[in-house]
Order: C-alpha cells, then sequence, then structure tokens
C-alpha cells in the first residue's frame, strides 16, 4: 500500500473509533464509516474485504488504549505488593469499560476474536496474561491461570451491570470501588 492508501486505511479507523465513543457499536456500518470519512460507500472494502475485519482493526485501537492505560498506571516493582498491582490494573479496566462503552463492547465480541482478524486474540491476550502473573505472585498456591480468569470473569460483570445501573440499584453502592475490593477479596483472600 501506498502511502495515501494507508491514510485512508488509518482514516477508515479513526473515523470508526469516533463513531463508536459517540454512538455505539450500532453505529458501525461500512457505509456510515465511509461517509463520515469522506468516500464511496465502497471504499472501505478496498481496505476491508469484509466488515469484520475493520470493525477488528477499531477493536485493536481499544486494545491498544487499554494496555496503554495500564502500562501507565501499573509498576513492574518488585517493592509494590501483587496485590496493590492487581488492584490497579482492576482499576484501569473498570474504569476503561466504564468511560469507553461502546469500544469495551466491541473489543469483546465473540465473533471478532474468533475470527482472528489482525491478531485480535493476540492482542486481547496481553493483558491476560498480566493478571495471572500478578495473581501467581498473589496466590502462589493457587492455579493463576483459572484464578485470574475468574477474577476477570468477575471484573467484566462488574463493568457491564454497572453499566446497565444493575449493580447501583441491587447494592445500593455509588462508586464500583468497594465491588472491586470484594472481587479482589473473593479471588485472593481477604486482606490481612
Amino acid at each position: 500500500m501506498d502511502e495515501s492508501e494507508t491514510g485512508l486505511r488509518a482514516r477508515l479507523v479513526d473515523v470508526g473509533v469516533e463513531l463508536v465513543a459517540r454512538e455505539g457499536v450500532q453505529a458501525l456500518t461500512l457505509r456510515e464509516i465511509a461517509r463520515r470519512a469522506g468516500v464511496s460507500h465502497g471504499a472501505p472494502r478496498r481496505y476491508f474485504p469484509t466488515h469484520l475485519e475493520l470493525l477488528s482493526a477499531i477493536a485493536r485501537r481499544g486494545f491498544g488504549e487499554l494496555a496503554e492505560r495500564a502500562r501507565a498506571a501499573t509498576v513492574d516493582d518488585a517493592t509494590v505488593p501483587p496485590r496493590e498491582q492487581l488492584a490497579t490494573l482492576a482499576d484501569v479496566y473498570l474504569r476503561f469499560a466504564l468511560d469507553n462503552r461502546g469500544m469495551y463492547e466491541l473489543m469483546f465480541r465473540h465473533d471478532l476474536l474468533e475470527s482472528g482478524h489482525l491478531g485480535l486474540r493476540d492482542t486481547s491476550l496481553p493483558l491476560f496474561g498480566r493478571l495471572v502473573e500478578l495473581v501467581a505472585l498473589a496466590r502462589p498456591d493457587v492455579d493463576a491461570r483459572l484464578v485470574a480468569g475468574a477474577l476477570w470473569a468477575n471484573l467484566h460483570g462488574i463493568a457491564q451491570l454497572w453499566g446497565w445501573g444493575s449493580l447501583q440499584l441491587a447494592t445500593g453502592a455509588d462508586d464500583f470501588v468497594p465491588l472491586l475490593r470484594s472481587a479482589l477479596d473473593a479471588h485472593l483472600g481477604a486482606e490481612a
């Protein structure tokens, strides 16, 4: 691809990122992305032969942003207790999910992760790998992959239910941090 083609490809993804942020996943049609990018409705197919490929490229940006936020907020430092690092990582994850609801929904669509487009599965796994590492340090007595998986599922559930308003209604909480602490206690044991 020459520079102009690379530029148009990036612009289509940029428009998709902006569109999902403003209007949600349901707005991500090829026709609407093309219209907002100022190209013909068939132009996106030149760079993204299928709709899933374009959606995967947009989701990849979301994973990149989440990974960058996680890197910026956490440290690989033995002086910081693993549980504290896990709490920080979990907080970053939940804040990203709640601040970027459309992107978060897109990132975890099963059809995109399973499609293999643009290595999306490989983009999503490093964050889980870091979660596994920290769980192994915090709880060397357990299967870290299983506990990390359960913790991740719990965080994902908190993100979804909090975003829908269900947890606030059920618990009376006005902040998700106590729920986050409870999830950490449930999976890592109560803090001493």
